[in-house]
């Protein structure tokens, strides 16, 4: 059972899940927020918690990637065979880089919030 999670595609595809959860409740907390008296510090605020959470999650994942990518002990940068470790590592790999882009992604989507200074 153990071999089998760590082949899952869903461990590969958690930081963008977790990216477009925080697009979407981003998006709709600031303007549930902003439409009630502009609260843009409320708004801001919640922004900022719910980044914060998301990157957690997403160095979580990534973290997870980087082992299971196992590059410093085996030193193999090329995972071209069809085997079970080659595979492993591959989605491994590729869990990191999109782990990276989705950090990124989730700091754009944050970067508003602090750079307007009202809802309106």
């Amino acid at each position: 059972m153990e071999k089998a999670r760590h082949t899952s595609l869903w461990q590969m595809i958690a930081a963008p899940i977790v990216w477009a959860v925080h697009f979407c409740a981003v998006y709709a907390w600031t303007a549930s927020a902003c439409a009630h008296a502009g609260a843009a510090e409320e708004a801001r605020l919640g922004v900022a918690l719910m980044t914060l959470a998301a990157l957690g999650l997403i160095a979580v994942f990534a973290w997870r990637a980087w082992r299971q990518w196992d590059l410093l002990s085996e030193n193999d940068h090329v995972h071209d065979a069809p085997t079970d470790g080659h595979r492993r590592r591959f989605l491994g790999h590729a869990g990191l880089l999109l782990s990276m882009v989705s950090a990124i992604g989730v700091s754009f989507v944050a970067a508003p919030a602090f750079y307007i200074g009202s809802c309106l």
